[in-house]
């Protein structure tokens, strides 16, 4: 499978591995794509698991929907519910980073029947960043969040003289050169990066949408490095979750987890799978 469809937008997919495999949806984050998993994914087939990487809303050409109440977090949960169906599975292992992480708390939350083991990289439960915003230095992390909800500037500015502001500050974040050079360019597609922008923009609509306690086993993954997800809100993020539940702590690694500790990240993806019931 390389595309599938949900209510006329088409997303493309890399799907490899073994065919018969334990199937693990690997879902991204902003403003990567699913090559941000490049070199994760060959160590889980070697491991004989079969990933499912889908270019999700905004990323894929096919599925840039305008306006941000498309980008709610149902919206793009629903995305990966139709991937599954789209694949014939009723259920799979979920790794996501980033925005593909909080993706992967609302799946777990809202259809556990469809996760069997969710492993979230770098994003804590949102519940935890939420208190942690109050108590913590989470606030002053995130105020990015703010810049982002102003129209058209962030664009204007970040894509200036061919991405060059938006290259400058991921490879100053720890994005590899190359990595940095495919995300910049998918950016620069027409309309990619106003979509990118209206995951953020779609926040203040998800005032309901709460991502409640996670019932499947789970697995958090979280480094000293990242500059934008403290350590406060992943201290709280085993109060949200009953089911088993590990944390992981990456010491001295950027936010960037598949792409700086691609083995270490295929060995606990793989451990956790297979300690699965």
């Amino acid at each position: 499978m390389r595309q599938f469809r949900r209510d006329g937008l088409t997303f493309d997919v890399r799907d490899g591995g073994p065919p018969d495999g334990e199937p693990v949806v690997l879902l991204h984050g902003f403003p990567q794509d699913s090559s941000a998993f490049d070199r994760v994914a060959p160590l889980l087939h070697d491991a004989g698991l079969r990933t499912l990487a889908p270019d999700q809303r905004g990323y894929s050409p096919g599925a840039r929907p305008r306006g941000r109440s498309a980008y709610r977090m149902r919206e793009v949960v629903g995305d990966v519910l139709a991937l599954l169906d789209a694949a014939g599975l009723g259920s799979a292992h979920v790794v996501g980073h980033d925005w593909g992480g909080l993706v992967g708390w609302a799946l777990g939350a809202w259809h556990p029947e469809r996760v069997r083991t969710l492993t979230a990289l770098s994003v804590p439960h949102p519940a935890a960043i939420g208190r942690a915003v109050l108590i913590s230095d989470q606030g002053l992390r995130s105020t990015y969040v703010a810049a982002f909800q102003v129209p058209v500037l962030p664009e204007r500015l970040l894509l200036a003289r061919d991405g060059e502001l938006l290259r400058r500050l991921l490879e100053s974040s720890g994005v590899p050169g190359d990595a940095a050079a495919r995300y910049v360019a998918r950016m620069r597609e027409p309309g990619a990066l106003s979509a990118a922008l209206a995951w953020y923009r779609a926040i203040p609509l998800a005032v309901r949408d709460t991502v409640g306690r996670i019932t499947v086993p789970t697995l958090h993954v979280w480094s000293t490095g990242d500059v934008a997800l403290g350590r406060a809100a992943t201290e709280r993020t085993r109060d949200h979750v009953e089911a088993p539940y590990r944390l992981e702590v990456l010491e001295g690694v950027p936010h960037w987890i598949p792409e700086l500790a691609a083995e270490r990240t295929a060995e606990l993806v793989t451990a956790h799978v297979r300690g699965a019931p």
